[in-house]
């Protein structure tokens, strides 16, 4: 039976400037130099981008010692741990740097906090390729720390602590993490406001709105090797309502719009806007076919490129 009802659609949603700016780097270099270009684990967290790149003539790799000697290694927005750096380098790799520069922040900020004697409280997911990169610039003086329960059971071995976080969880995510630590321990160097990246606030405070709106399920769009897009769907049942991960218009089954007058979509900060347009084409399908925007914030952020696409050949 088809449904009739209408879709609100988060704004800010889709691709952030970090992701821009990695995709961005990987076609470039691809133009500029031919394929292959080996690019050190997925340039981002999205199975479409990264077949799409692949069709290019990307080659993704999980390690740098899959890379033949000499050849370009794009590293992917994520960041790496300087050990891979220094191994690039010694295998004679050109390095080209994708990392997000939001997540750089963050490594300098864990490196100078070990460097003055704290020990650095790394709030963030331990298997997470962000979170195992920056637990690398200084793994003796850096502890992860998932939970409260976490920071509760944490030794500080009399060192001060300074509380560094992955960019892909929100404040919300973290400050019931880093609260515990402030009990446990008083005063700690907390995290700035802005190691949080804009992208991720936006994207879940869009979320947070369009339940507030009356969406009753929400549909989150991205892969589910993605921190941000998961992290999507859990605000989204915080907030009372409905939510489903879905990769793209396959995703969408009739019989869970039953029962439902106003469908929220959304997209994590890898995604592509195609793919949304692509699930709002199948929502009318079935009868959602009333659109509105909910905007929560304008984003008009962009990083410069590195000097290795940029510079005359």
């Amino acid at each position: 039976m088809v449904e009739i009802g209408q879709v609100l659609l988060a704004a800010p949603r889709s691709f952030c400037a970090g992701v821009d700016r990695a995709i961005e780097i990987v076609e470039i270099l691809l133009e500029q130099h031919g394929a292959p270009v080996y690019v050190r684990h997925q340039i981002v967290h999205n199975d479409h981008v990264v077949k799409r790149l692949e069709g290019l003539g990307a080659v993704f790799v999980d390690h740098e010692d899959d890379i033949p000697a000499g050849a370009i290694c794009v590293l992917s927005a994520h960041g790496v741990a300087p050990s891979v750096r220094t191994n690039c380098e010694s295998r004679g790799l050109r390095v080209v740097d994708a990392v997000c520069p939001l997540v750089s922040k963050v490594h300098a900020e864990a490196r100078r906090y070990a460097d003055s004697g704290h020990l650095v409280a790394l709030v963030g997911h331990p298997e997470h390729v962000e979170v195992i990169g920056t637990r690398g610039e200084r793994p003796e003086a850096t502890v992860v720390i998932e939970s409260p329960e976490d920071a509760a059971k944490l030794d500080s071995g009399g060192k001060p602590i300074a509380v560094v976080t992955q960019t892909t969880l929100s404040l919300d995510d973290v400050a019931e993490t880093v609260d515990a630590l402030a009990e446990r321990f008083g005063d700690l160097k907390r995290p700035a406001a802005d190691d949080i990246c804009y992208a991720t606030q936006n994207r879940q405070d869009a979320v947070k709105e369009l339940a507030k709106r009356g969406a009753t399920l929400i549909l989150v769009i991205g892969s589910e090797a993605s921190s941000n897009a998961i992290r999507l769907v859990e605000v989204a049942q915080r907030h009372g309502a409905t939510a489903l991960l879905i990769d793209g218009e396959s995703g969408i089954d009739p019989e869970l719009l039953e029962g439902h007058e106003t469908v929220g979509v959304t997209a994590g900060a890898s995604t592509p806007e195609e793919l949304v347009a692509l699930v709002l084409r199948g929502l009318a399908a079935f009868g959602f076919d009333e659109l509105g925007e909910v905007e929560v914030a304008r984003e008009n952020v962009s990083f410069r490129l590195p000097r290795e696409v940029t510079a005359p050949a």
